[in-house]
């Protein structure tokens, strides 16, 4: 295989579950991020989680910043998520007809964001999307969706262009077998830029029918919206005739237990949801007003189905999750989590004299490796701290370094997302030591990578 091996002394079984994957699954994973292609190495293979700790296929053991990708904000198998899916689940898991835990789980979702008193429960967070700007099309009777760069709203296929997370990742911003036809109702902006989404509308306003765009853009890593630009979008769109589509799968009750759109006061016209309203089983949701909601079927014209959506066990585990979040108490922790951790970093990257702007939102945070700039730069605005503001910014991070630091890390027993434009996540089951051992390592592996 062309990955480079971790030890192999330590990482044995998960180099042979992954040369037997590699047989039988396009190159040995379900998820291209997974691979740790980006960082130069070979999978490593979970067998466990438990609170803030994964074990792996080989008995190590480490602390956790993936989290699943987000979902898994109270930890690892929490008793009352495992409590709930075991009832659940001695009572049947599928059943093709509706269920009482549905209605608890949209009451709960609706409770915590007043601009989605309605919801339609699907599989994932690419259907999700997908659903919701079939429904915002049809509302409108336009076709031009105008989406963010480096934005990901899963595998879209009018949305993969200029694609964040894997996409950049693996160099396929956009993918083959996606027609130019399919996409040429997209049309891309800059995040943070409200000049060139005032130039847009002003030219295309009538023909747009939606923005689809992650509040605090995830997937190039954490960068939050800049002061006005959320509620400039917000206004082009009312002005258009457009509707604003918020993807909170990675941020809904991540930053906020009214997720992005209730941190930054902002009033999206249709939500996508998924992650942590399944407690970590499969589940996405979107949802909006009634007028919007009851466009779809069997209510209205508008159709989307399936089989699987809404099942017993995602509800079961996403409502033993929202009722541990419905104070502000586990968000106040998670935030001084946040602040700790990333006051740690910042503080070992200047130790160490590594170009390091450590961006967050809440228990969402991404060291991004700035790439040292020529001299005179500084001068010119472009100094190794300026902060992350887009897609294009991010990319110019240094990819290189963050891989060696990944490895230093891992092989320190800390597991990090393996790629520079991801999130890190916090849960409520790391504590202040899990954060302080967190910034112990990563000093110690930023003064490696500056020696």
């Amino acid at each position: 295989m062309s990955k480079t091996r971790l030890s192999a002394q330590h990482y044995q079984q998960s180099h042979r579950l992954f040369l037997r994957a590699a047989q039988r699954m396009p190159g040995g994973v379900s998820s291209p991020v997974r691979s740790f292609k980006n960082v130069g190495l070979s999978p490593v293979f979970i067998r466990q989680g438990r609170g803030a700790a994964l074990v792996d296929a080989d008995g190590n053991r480490y602390l956790d910043y993936v989290m699943g990708y987000g979902p898994l904000i109270l930890g690892h198998a929490h008793p009352a998520v495992r409590a709930a899916v075991a009832s659940r689940m001695s009572r049947g898991a599928c059943f093709g007809c509706c269920s009482e835990e549905e209605v608890t789980l949209a009451e709960l979702i609706a409770a915590a964001m007043p601009h989605v008193p309605m919801v339609r429960f699907v599989n994932s967070g690419t259907e999700a999307v997908l659903s919701a700007l079939r429904l915002a099309r049809a509302a409108t009777g336009r076709a031009l969706i105008v989406k963010i760069a480096g934005g990901y709203h899963g595998h879209v296929d009018a949305l993969l262009v200029q694609a964040g997370s894997g996409a950049t990742t693996h160099g396929t911003p956009s993918s083959p077998g996606v027609p130019a036809a399919v996409t040429a109702d997209t049309v891309v902006l800059a995040y943070n830029d409200i000049p060139a989404a005032e130039k847009l509308f002003q030219r295309q306003g009538a023909r747009i029918a939606a923005v689809v765009l992650e509040l605090v853009m995830g997937n190039i890593g954490v960068v939050p919206p800049e002061a006005g630009y959320l509620e400039t979008l917000r206004a082009l769109c009312d002005r258009a005739g457009a509707l604003l589509v918020a993807d909170e799968v990675m941020t809904g009750f991540r930053v906020g237990r009214g997720g992005a759109q209730g941190r930054f006061q902002l009033r999206p016209d249709l939500t996508c949801l998924g992650k942590i309203i399944g407690g970590g089983l499969p589940v996405g949701a979107y949802g909006g007003g009634a007028r919007l909601m009851n466009l779809i079927s069997p209510a209205g014209p508008v159709y989307q189905a399936g089989t699987l959506s809404g099942n017993p066990l995602a509800m079961a585990a996403g409502i033993a999750t929202l009722r541990l979040l419905e104070t502000s108490e586990p968000y106040d922790r998670l935030e001084a989590l946040g602040r700790r951790l990333q006051a740690g970093l910042e503080a070992a990257a200047k130790q160490a004299g590594v170009p390091l702007v450590v961006q967050r939102c809440g228990s969402m945070i991404t060291p991004f490796f700035r790439s040292h700039p020529p001299r005179g730069a500084a001068r010119r605005g472009g100094a190794a701290n300026a902060p992350v503001r887009n897609y294009t910014d991010a990319l110019a991070c240094d990819q290189r370094a963050y891989g060696r630091f990944f490895k230093a890390m891992l092989d320190a027993g800390v597991m990090l997302p393996p790629s520079q434009f991801e999130a890190w996540f916090i849960s409520l089951a790391h504590t202040e030591a899990d954060i302080d051992r967190t910034v112990r390592k990563a000093a110690a592996a930023l003064t490696a990578l500056h020696s």
